[in-house]
C-alpha cells in the first residue's frame, strides 16, 4: 500500500486538479467571515474527488494602509498530510517572504508585518510547501499563490502642471475654448470611485467655466474687453470619488490673458493744435507733432496720418513716426511771412489694420484742426530774377551802362539795399556797379575776340545789416562789331622759276577774320595801288575768299632781282569795312624743265636741297667736342687753385711757409697772422677762417692777452692751448709760429724776417747744417750778409 500511495502523490504533483487549483473569485463588497485556508492535498484518488470542498483559494486579499498595532492576518496554509502531531513544517518563499510576510511553521498562518501600499506594489506572488520536520523532505509539491492588495482612497488627484497659461482674443463669444487641464489619481481606477476625477471652478466666475469630466475651460461671459481687464486668474479643482463627500481633491491655477483685437478707433485728445514756425524754415523740416491715442496695442494701434483739406494742403506734409505713432508735420514749400502768415489744416488719423468684425463700432479714424502761424524773420534781399543775362557790344565806350539788377528787402521794414560786384568773379575789374540802383557799367574796354562771355556775381546786402546779403549770377555776352581787318590765313612765301611762262599760277591765297559774321565772311583781294601797274605779277580774286597770284611776264632773272615783295589788299564786306595790306614774298629760283625748284638765292627758303644727314652729324660732333673742352678747362682751373702759389724760388713773403707740409699754402693767411704776434691786443675775435667752411658757427674764444712782463713760455703755452681748443681750427696739420718778446722789449721783435732791417750782426751759417730743407734760407740770409759786408 505504501508503494501505491507514493505513486498517487507523484501523479498529483505532475497534474493540476480542480480540488486545489480553484479559479479567482469575483470581487465582492466584503469577505466571508470564515477562515481563509489554502489546502495542500496529497491524498488518494478518493480524497481528490470528495464533495463540497469550499474556500479552497489560491489567492488572498489584503487591504492597504493597515493602521492596527498587531500584524495583519493574511490567511492559512493547510496540508492533507498534516495529522496535527507537529511532524510537518510549513515554509514560505517568494515576494516579501520572511520580511514582509511571515508564516507560522506549525500552523501555516500567514501574517503581514508592515503597512502595504497598493500604489507601490499591488500584487505579491509567493510559494508555499509542507516538509517533513524530521527528514526535511517535502510531503507536498510547492504551491504558488497570490496576495492581492485591495485599494483604498488614499491619493488625491494631481494636475500635470502647477500653473497653466493661456490666452484668447478679447471680445470672444461665449463658449470659446481657452485651455484644457488634466489631473490624474494614483488610486486603482478599477476598484470603486477612488480614481474617478471631477473638475469644478473655484475662482474665475462668471468669466469662465470648466467641463466637469474633461477639464476644458471655456469663456462664460460675452464681450470681455482687454482695455477694461487684461489678466484673469482661474482656480480649478479636481476631486475624486466622483465629487462625492469624502473624496480627495487638488487644485491648479490658470492664468488667462486677453489678447488685443482692433476694436478701438484712434482718437485725438484735442480738436485743435497750434504751431509756430519761422518763414526761414528749410524744406522737409518738422514744424510740430500731433498724436492720436489708440487703446489697442501693437499693429492694432498703428496709425496713418494725412492732410485732407485746408489752405496749406500743398505747403505742408505729414508723415508717421513708426516708433511713437506720432504725426510729424513738415514744410513742403518755402514759406513767406509777407505773402501768408497763417495756414489752417485738417489732419486725419486712420488705423492701418482694420478688423471687419468690429466695423459696427464706428469708423476707425478721427480728425483734428491744425493752425500754423508763420513768424517773420529778417531775410536777405531777394533779386527779381534767379539769374541775369545781358549783352553789350565790344566797342561800347567806357562807363556805359549795360544793364540793371534789382533786389528788394522782402521784410516789412523794406530796408535799403546796396549792390557790389564779387571781385573774385571779376579779377580784372572789367565791370562795376552802381551801389544805389544796381546798374552795371563797363570800366575797361571789351574785346569779343579775347573773351566772349563774362560771368560775374552781384551781391545785394542790407545797408542796416550787411550780414543779410544774397547773390545772383550775371552772364554778360560781348557782341561783335567789325573792328578787325581780314588777314592772311598763314605767312605766304613762295617762289617763281626763272623759266616761268606768263599767266602761270604760282600761289593761291586765303584769308581769315577774327570778327564774327552772321552771314559768313566775304573777302575781296587786290594789289596795292603802288604795285598794280608796275608789278611783275597779277592777282585774280576768285570770289570765294581766295585769290591767285599769276606771272605777268615770261622769264625772270634771279641775278637781277632775287626777291619780289607783292603787297595785297584784303577787305571784308561788313560795316564798317575793314581792310589790311599783307605782303607775299616771291623768290626767283632755278628750276628744271618740269618746274621743280633747284636752287634759290634765299637761304631761308626751305627746299629739298637742305642739309644732308652727314652734315648734321658733323655739326653735332663739333658741339660735343666743344662742350668736353669747356668741362676739362673748368676742371683744370679748379685743380690749379689747390696748388701752392709760391713756385718761384725768389718769391719771398711775409708769412713763413712750412715746406713739405699739407697746409693751406701761401694764401692760407688765416692760419696765422704775424701781426697778431706783434700786437696780441689787436686780435679780431669775429674773424673767421677762409680756408675752411665750418660745419657750425662757433664764436671764437677770447683769451686774456698776455700782459706786460709775461714770460714767453707762458705766452706760447697759452697760444698752444688756445689752438687745441679752438673748434674753428683746420682739420689738417698746420704750423703756427709765435715770436713774442713782450711789450716795450729792448730787443724789439724776435722775428727773423724783421731782423733783416736791424743793424745787429747775425750769423746764419748754422742754417746750412740743418739739411737741404733749409738750404734756401741759408742761401738767402748768407747772401744778405755778403752784400752787407761789401
Amino acid at each position: 500500500m505504501r508503494t501505491y500511495h507514493c505513486f498517487w502523490l507523484l501523479f498529483w504533483a505532475g497534474q493540476p486538479h480542480q480540488s486545489f487549483l480553484t479559479p479567482l473569485s469575483k470581487r465582492t463588497s466584503g469577505f466571508p467571515e470564515k477562515e481563509k485556508v489554502l489546502v495542500l492535498s496529497g491524498n488518494s484518488r478518493q480524497d481528490l474527488h470528495r464533495s463540497k470542498r469550499s474556500w479552497m483559494w489560491n489567492q488572498f486579499f489584503l487591504l492597504e494602509e493597515y493602521t492596527g498595532t498587531d500584524y495583519q492576518y493574511v490567511g492559512k496554509l493547510h496540508s492533507d498530510q498534516d495529522k496535527g502531531d507537529g511532524s510537518l513544517k510549513y515554509i514560505l518563499s517568494g515576494d516579501g517572504a520572511g520580511d514582509l510576510f511571515i508564516i507560522n511553521e506549525n500552523t501555516g498562518d500567514i501574517q503581514a508585518t508592515k503597512r502595504l501600499d497598493r500604489e507601490e506594489k499591488p500584487v505579491y506572488i509567493l510559494r508555499a510547501q509542507a516538509i517533513n520536520r524530521k527528514t526535511g523532505r517535502p510531503v507536498e509539491p510547492e504551491s504558488e499563490f497570490i496576495i492581492k492588495i485591495h485599494d483604498i482612497n488614499d491619493n488625491e488627484p494631481m494636475f500635470t502642471k502647477d500653473v497653466y497659461n493661456a490666452s484668447i482674443p478679447e471680445m470672444s463669444d461665449v463658449g470659446t475654448f481657452v485651455v484644457q487641464v488634466t489631473a490624474t489619481d494614483a488610486d486603482d481606477p478599477t476598484y470603486g470611485n477612488s480614481a474617478k476625477v471631477v473638475y469644478s471652478i473655484l475662482q474665475g466666475q462668471p468669466y469662465f467655466s470648466v467641463e466637469s469630466e474633461t477639464g476644458i475651460i471655456k469663456t462664460a461671459l460675452l464681450n470681455m474687453d482687454r482695455e477694461n481687464r487684461e489678466q484673469y486668474q482661474v482656480v480649478i479643482q479636481a476631486k475624486d470619488m466622483g465629487g462625492q463627500m469624502g473624496g480627495l481633491s487638488g487644485t491648479t491655477t490658470v492664468n488667462i490673458t486677453l489678447t488685443d483685437v482692433n476694436d478701438n478707433p484712434p482718437r485725438f485728445p484735442q480738436s485743435t493744435y497750434q504751431f509756430r514756425t519761422p518763414e526761414s524754415t528749410p524744406l522737409d523740416s518738422p514744424v510740430g507733432r500731433i498724436k492720436a491715442n489708440d487703446a489697442d496695442v501693437d499693429e492694432n494701434a498703428e496709425i496713418e496720418y494725412s492732410i485732407t483739406e485746408g489752405d496749406g494742403y500743398d505747403m505742408f506734409g505729414i508723415t508717421t513716426d513708426k516708433d511713437t505713432q506720432e504725426g510729424i508735420i513738415t514744410v513742403k514749400k518755402a514759406l513767406d511771412f509777407e505773402s501768408k502768415n497763417l495756414y489752417i489744416l485738417k489732419v486725419e488719423a486712420t488705423n492701418t489694420h482694420v478688423d471687419p468684425r468690429f466695423l459696427y463700432l464706428g469708423p476707425f479714424k478721427d480728425s483734428a484742426t491744425v493752425r500754423i502761424q508763420v513768424e517773420d524773420v529778417d531775410e536777405p534781399p531777394m533779386f527779381s530774377r534767379p539769374a541775369y543775362i545781358m549783352e553789350v557790344k565790344e566797342d561800347v565806350p567806357l562807363n556805359s551802362v549795360i544793364g540793371t539788377v534789382t533786389a528788394q528787402d522782402p521784410d516789412a521794414a523794406k530796408n535799403p539795399v546796396k549792390y557790389s560786384v564779387d571781385r573774385h568773379t571779376d579779377m580784372d575789374r572789367v565791370f562795376n556797379i552802381n551801389s544805389g540802383n544796381g546798374s552795371i557799367f563797363t570800366s575797361k574796354p571789351l574785346d569779343r575776340e579775347t573773351l566772349l562771355w563774362h560771368n560775374i556775381t552781384v551781391i545785394a546786402a542790407e545797408i542796416n545789416n550787411p550780414k543779410q546779403s544774397s547773390r545772383v549770377p550775371v552772364f554778360i555776352k560781348v557782341l561783335d562789331v567789325n573792328d578787325n581787318a581780314p588777314e592772311f590765313a598763314m605767312f605766304y612765301e613762295t617762289f617763281v622759276c626763272e623759266n616761268a611762262k606768263a599767266e602761270q599760277l604760282i600761289q593761291t591765297l586765303s584769308a581769315v577774320d577774327k570778327d564774327d559774321s552772321y552771314n559768313g565772311h566775304q573777302f575781296s583781294f587786290s594789289l596795292a595801288p603802288e604795285a598794280a601797274s608796275s608789278s611783275n605779277f597779277t592777282l585774280q580774286d576768285n570770289r570765294d575768299n581766295t585769290a591767285g597770284i599769276f606771272t605777268r611776264k615770261t622769264r625772270y632773272n634771279r641775278h637781277e632781282t632775287s626777291t619780289y615783295f607783292l603787297p595785297v589788299v584784303i577787305s571784308d564786306n561788313d560795316y564798317p569795312i575793314q581792310s589790311s595790306t599783307e605782303t607775299v614774298t616771291i623768290r626767283v629760283c632755278a628750276c628744271d624743265h618740269r618746274g621743280k625748284m633747284l636752287s634759290c638765292n634765299a637761304e631761308a627758303l626751305i627746299h629739298p636741297t637742305g642739309l644732308s644727314t652727314g652734315a648734321l652729324i658733323a655739326i653735332l660732333l663739333c658741339i660735343i667736342i666743344l662742350l668736353v673742352t669747356v668741362v676739362l678747362f673748368a676742371a683744370l682751373r679748379r685743380q690749379r687753385k689747390k696748388e701752392p702759389l709760391i713756385i718761384s724760388k725768389e718769391d719771398i713773403r711775409d708769412n713763413i711757409v712750412s715746406y713739405n707740409d699739407e697746409g693751406g699754402g701761401e694764401e692760407d693767411t688765416q692760419a696765422f697772422d704775424i701781426g697778431t704776434l706783434r700786437n696780441p691786443e689787436a686780435i679780431d675775435d669775429n674773424k673767421l677762417r677762409r680756408d675752411i667752411v665750418p660745419e657750425t658757427l662757433f664764436m671764437p674764444r677770447r683769451t686774456a692777452t698776455a700782459r706786460d712782463n709775461t714770460d714767453v713760455r707762458d705766452f706760447i703755452n697759452q697760444r698752444l692751448k688756445e689752438n687745441d681748443t679752438d673748434p674753428t681750427a683746420p682739420p689738417y696739420d698746420s704750423l703756427a709760429t709765435y715770436a713774442y718778446e713782450g711789450n716795450g722789449s729792448v730787443a724789439e721783435s724776435l722775428s727773423s724776417l724783421e731782423s733783416v732791417t736791424t743793424d745787429g750782426d747775425q750769423d746764419y751759417d748754422y742754417l746750412s747744417d740743418w739739411g737741404p730743407r733749409f738750404k734756401k734760407l741759408a742761401d738767402m740770409y748768407g747772401s744778405m750778409d755778403s752784400d752787407k759786408d761789401s
